[in-house]
């Protein structure tokens, strides 16, 4: 019998596809497109991936225990069909938003370039700022004058002046005590000069222990002043760069290449966004 049925067979007529609306009869026209094989194969795929999904879910919402918690659960919310996590966005501060408002990237970029350039300066080694701090630093070598007349806060002549002329003003016998220059203050200034110069390169090697308290804590004072300077620039500077980023990505924003973002806009990081790839020319 099953002989029979191939053979049968064999003799049958081969039934075609029906052909589309181009190439049929005119009266099937208003009929559109016809459905194929591979059509229905593809229709019949998604209609079976869609129930096993449905299966799915009820047989996942009927075995769910009641009573199952997270603490993350407080923390999503439901959004198209899919949980995402909720954060809480924080607002840049004042200065932040109004200079977003006002200024564009260029000016940014040019008070940035300021701030730099303030800072390196101020970033050049000091006197006394050295691996040793102040030790090893001359100031009446510095200062270009005799070591007798560091303390000295006015009418701080250098020894190229007290070549040329004699020391004025009043000195005690108290000031001259101990003092090398006490026997030769009433000589020429030529002999005065002298005498100042080779004792400013026998003290090369004079260090702070040797300077008086009222210069030795002015000296910390400004120094003191110069570094909370540079730490405001360098302060300034990066809440500048901060602000660069975020006009440059708000710039980004519009070209209408489709993006991914992938984190949100902080105080300290503006929103980083992932672009398609795109071959260039």
């Amino acid at each position: 019998m099953a002989a029979f049925t191939k053979a049968a067979k064999s003799r049958q007529r081969q039934h075609l596809e029906r052909g589309q609306v181009g190439s049929g009869l005119a009266s099937r026209r208003a009929l559109g497109l016809l459905e194929k094989k591979d059509d229905y194969r593809l229709r019949a795929a998604d209609f079976h991936k869609k129930r096993d999904a449905l299966r799915a879910l009820r047989r996942r919402a009927q075995e769910k225990n009641p009573d199952e918690f997270y603490f993350r659960m407080t923390r999503e919310r439901l959004q198209d069909g899919a949980h995402v996590l909720s954060q809480q966005e924080e607002d840049p501060p004042p200065e932040q938003q109004k200079l977003l408002k006002t200024q564009d990237l260029k000016y940014v970029e040019m008070k940035r370039a300021a701030e730099v350039q303030g800072f390196q300066q101020a970033n050049k080694p000091h006197p006394g700022a050295g691996r040793d701090g102040m030790q090893g630093f001359d100031v009446a070598l510095h200062l270009n004058t005799a070591p007798e007349l560091v303390s000295r806060v006015y009418n701080r002549p250098t020894l190229e002046t007290l070549k040329r002329n004699a020391v004025s003003g009043i000195t005690t016998d108290g000031q001259l005590q101990g003092n090398k220059f006490g026997s030769v203050l009433s000589v020429g200034a030529n002999q005065l000069a002298s005498a100042m110069m080779g004792c400013a390169q026998e003290r090369l090697g004079w260090g702070a222990a040797g300077l008086d308290s009222p210069v030795a804590g002015r000296l910390a004072r400004q120094r003191k002043g110069q570094y909370s300077l540079l730490k405001q620039r360098i302060e300034r500077e990066r809440k500048m760069f901060v602000i660069a980023q975020k006009l440059q990505t708000r710039k980004d924003l519009l070209d209408k290449t489709e993006r991914v973002k992938l984190k949100k806009e902080t105080v300290n990081q503006p929103a980083i966004y992932r672009f398609q790839f795109r071959r260039k020319r």
